[in-house]
This record gives C-alpha cells, sequence and structure tokens, in this order.
C-alpha cells in the first residue's frame, strides 16, 4: 500500500453517523476517500469483506479500521493507535 493511500470512509447517504463522521474528518482537515455503499455494489461487497459487516460509517486506513462506529467511539479506538493519530494528524486536545 503507498503512503499517499488516502484513508477510506464508507459510508451511507442519508445516514446521520456518516456525516457526524464526515464533519469530524473535515474539522481534523482528513482527506478521505468516501465511498458510497448504497451507490456502489462493489464498495458494499469490499467493506463486507474487510469488516464482516453491512452498517456505515466504516473507516479503514492501513492496517487500522472502526466499523459502524460515531467519532467517540472512534476516538477511543484511535486512541489505542498513537501512531494512525498521528499520520492521520487528529488532534488528541478532547473537546
Amino acid at each position: 500500500m503507498s503512503k499517499n493511500t488516502l484513508p477510506i470512509l464508507y459510508i451511507k447517504s442519508g445516514c446521520p453517523w456518516c456525516r457526524e463522521a464526515l464533519s469530524f474528518f473535515n474539522s481534523q482537515g482528513v482527506e478521505l476517500d468516501v465511498r458510497d455503499v448504497n451507490a456502489n455494489a462493489k464498495d458494499m461487497d469490499a467493506m463486507v469483506v474487510l469488516s464482516g459487516q453491512t452498517k456505515t460509517p466504516t473507516f479503514e486506513y492501513e492496517d487500522f479500521m472502526v466499523a459502524d462506529f460515531d467519532v467517540d467511539e472512534f476516538l477511543a479506538e484511535l486512541n489505542e493507535f498513537p501512531e494512525i493519530r498521528q499520520k492521520l494528524g487528529i488532534s488528541d486536545d478532547e473537546n
């Protein structure tokens, strides 16, 4: 995987948790490869293979994956991977 590969965020249009996730990543300046699984069956298939489920949002970056999350759950998981947090440029500051 190239170091220039963007994190992937699998979403479903209209999903409130997906909108929250997109807003969060935007506020952190994280550039994403956003894939709407309702618009593309291949993206849904890829997400299911990756995560074993069909719920969104699902985030993938390198070997780090969080499925079916809200922002607090994402940050809790990310705290276990400080090197990923640093690569993504996500602030440690808790609001």
